[in-house]
């Protein structure tokens, strides 16, 4: 890597934050021994193929189903990859979540499932609640990415509106022992929020998926409302049915940032860091940050370190045209 060339080493910058994060170099450590008697993998999410071959590459073949964005396949020996829509769901996401249920039904307590989370899962997922259609749970998913509302009150709209968010799916494996293992893309690294948290109980309530829907002005369904009004309040199961559930997040933009970091600061940069968890609306937050490299280039003198920035998060499009969102 060289300064004298900024655009390769910027992509060199890049490339080794992901690397920290590919599940290939950094899943095997945070793996327990294999099990004894019957194990089952689940995952969703735009990693969750990738993760999963990585876990048989170190436990061999495995019983299993994952649900990961077209295109997104990876070879597995025994676990079986199932691609579906993203970021709207669709019927192959919604039949592979009922295949995963299925899959769960029956367990024992001497049975052990690993479930693998990755960014993605919330539309991966994708189980209306009772008396809500497909068709209906797509038009609401569509409207809440267009409308600019940040990703953790998207995934509690989500939660209200699901059979398997919000700790459902941890739910349907007890009294089995789980292990989730995560990738966070979301600001905070709030595990009850990474694909709408699956694995991870909620304490959100139906009256705050009311006033989110509210709050950006989107008209729902009216099955969408009566499932609101109906609901008990909140969505996560019982303490109990979570109770032999450990969640765990293992990769996270702070890690790919002090890769990064580091990766600069030997190449020769002082390294300006802008956070690990920037959220808000893209076309500001793209202003604030070349606000701050002219201000920062402005302040160098003949003979001071080049200077990089570096940021992580996740930011928020409102669809102004055709666009997603």
């Amino acid at each position: 890597m060289s300064i004298e060339n900024p655009a390769d080493l910027l992509r060199s910058l890049f490339d080794h934050a992901v690397e920290v994060a590919d599940p290939m170099q950094s899943l095997a450590r945070h793996l327990p021994p294999k099990p004894e008697g019957r194990v089952i993998v689940v995952g969703a999410g735009k990693a969750s193929a990738r993760m999963a071959e990585a876990v048989e590459a170190v436990w061999g073949p495995c019983q299993g189903l994952v649900i990961t964005r077209y295109g997104y396949a990876r070879p597995c020996q025994g676990i079986e990859i199932i691609e579906a829509a993203h970021p709207v769901p669709d019927a192959a996401g919604q039949a592979a979540t009922e295949r995963m249920l299925t899959l769960l039904q029956g367990l024992g307590e001497d049975d052990f499932v690993l479930a693998l989370i990755s960014g993605g899962a919330s539309s991966l997922l994708v189980a209306p609640s009772t008396g809500i259609t497909l068709p209906e749970k797509q038009e609401v998913n569509a409207a809440l990415l267009a409308s600019g509302a940040p990703i953790q009150q998207m995934n509690v709209v989500r939660k209200h509106l699901s059979r398997v968010k919000g700790g459902q799916l941890a739910a349907a494996a007890y009294p089995a022992t789980m292990l989730s293992l995560m990738i966070s893309d979301v600001p905070g690294d709030d595990m009850s929020m990474i694909g709408s948290g699956p694995t991870v109980g909620d304490a959100s309530v139906n009256s705050d998926a009311t006033a989110i829907l509210e709050r950006w002005g989107i008209a729902v369904p009216n099955s969408v409302t009566v499932t609101l009004q109906k609901r008990s309040g909140v969505v996560a199961p019982d303490d109990v049915r979570l109770s032999r559930v450990k969640n765990r997040i293992y990769a996270a933009p702070r890690q790919s940032l002090d890769a990064a970091e580091a990766l600069a600061t030997n190449a020769g940069l002082r390294v300006v860091r802008l956070g690990n968890d920037v959220e808000g609306e893209a076309r500001q937050v793209a202003r604030q940050h070349a606000e701050r490299a002219l201000a920062e280039q402005a302040k160098l003198s003949a003979g001071d370190k080049p200077v990089v920035l570096l940021s992580g998060g996740e930011l928020t499009v409102t669809r102004r045209g055709n666009g997603v969102g």
